[in-house]
């Protein structure tokens, strides 16, 4: 079995929640400390990792961000490698994402380029959010990179397909977690009480008119309410319940102006049903900003490879911290084909491994030519 699929196979049993990636880090160390240890510095930070692959004639150091964490989805692919965390998965393809960066790292060592690339196995990027942490941190300022970039598996594209654009390509985020608390009593008697069921799903309802009447219809938004929780029996009235859901803007604008509208109605819903309410907007992430020219440079050397299809793709909704690290230092990210029947954080998600070595050989051969 091919060296890189048989680490994709291992990682892929061992998934860990954000910032408790214990497993996952020790095995990556492992793996970094068989390499021949004069040609890479390495520092762990909580449970990621930064290496640092020394150049032979640095003049920039250019950053490679790999993300490490993974998902609480009970699997359902029946692979004989299926995870041995129960309740866990590696459902987003991040066991993808470290073992194509193991296998660039090591091509970096086998094959020098002149300049520096700095590693980075990040935590808890499902949540809460290890991007910005980790940008943060002194080691990323000891080694900090002119120019940053990654990539996240594409289940909709055929292995072999790259698909990127310059500017915006994932949305900004933000979780949603809202808490009605009123007074519960016997379902007989209603009178006596301050329903939250009713509160919360009259609170869904009206949720849904900011999109609708609030942002501009040029622009996008989305407010998905994903699980509301109340009560304890069907004869008693709920004293409590719980909406949870998530906020996706393309503008930074817009996200604002969602979260305010939130905040507005909050307030209304408290003197209607004479109740409290609690906002928590959980993790945020940033906007994904493609940085113009070197997306651009990138997609012309896609374009140019000869084992490559490029794809200008359209912006997504989907989620990414990597949007703080571009945030502050130019860079991209690209969508890898990896052609799987179910989608991303779906149970069964199978990505084809072919993608993996696709993917180390494009990213070695833009690497030495960058």
């Amino acid at each position: 079995m091919n060296k890189l699929i048989e680490i994709r196979r291992d990682l892929h049993q061992i998934p860990e929640l954000g910032f408790q990636e214990f497993k996952t880090q020790a095995y990556l160390l492992d793996y970094i400390k068989s390499l021949p240890q004069e040609k890479v510095e390495w520092e762990t930070w909580k449970t990621g990792i930064f290496v640092r692959v020394k150049g032979e004639r640095p003049k920039r150091t250019i950053g490679y961000r790999a993300d490490i964490d993974g998902l609480s989805i009970k699997e359902e692919t029946g692979l004989p490698f299926a995870s041995v965390h129960e309740g866990k998965m590696h459902a987003c393809g991040h066991d993808f994402h470290m073992t194509i960066a193991l296998g660039v790292l090591t091509n970096l060592i086998e094959n020098p380029i002149d300049d520096h690339v700095l590693f980075m196995f990040q935590p808890a990027e499902e949540g809460p959010g290890g991007a910005d942490e980790m940008i943060k941190t002194d080691i990323f300022a000891k080694w900090k990179p002119e120019m940053i970039f990654g990539l996240h598996v594409a289940p909709e594209y055929p292995v072999g397909t790259i698909a990127t654009k310059p500017g915006l390509l994932f949305a900004n985020t933000s979780e949603l977690f809202i808490d009605f608390i009123g007074k519960g009593g016997h379902a007989a008697y209603p009178h006596l009480t301050n329903d939250m069921v009713v509160a919360s799903c009259q609170f869904v309802n009206q949720l849904q008119t900011i999109v609708s009447r609030n942002i501009n219809p040029m622009d996008s938004a989305v407010v998905t309410i994903g699980k509301i929780t109340g009560g304890t029996v069907q004869n008693i009235i709920a004293e409590t319940s719980r909406i949870e859901g998530t906020i996706r803007t393309l503008s930074e604008e817009s996200m604002t102006l969602v979260r305010e509208r939130i905040k507005q109605m909050v307030k209304g819903a408290e003197i209607t049903f004479n109740c409290q309410i609690k906002i928590d907007f959980g993790s945020s992430y940033y906007q994904v900003y493609n940085t113009e020219q070197v997306t651009k440079e990138f997609m012309t050397f896609v374009e140019e490879h000869k084992e490559a299809t490029l794809f200008e793709c359209g912006e997504a909704m989907t989620g990414e911290d990597f949007g703080y690290m571009i945030k502050e230092i130019p860079g991209f990210m690209f969508w890898l084909g990896v052609d799987s029947k179910h989608g991303l954080h779906h149970s069964k998600i199978n990505p084809d491994e072919k993608a993996i070595e696709f993917a180390v050989n494009l990213i070695s051969d833009y690497l030495h030519k960058a």
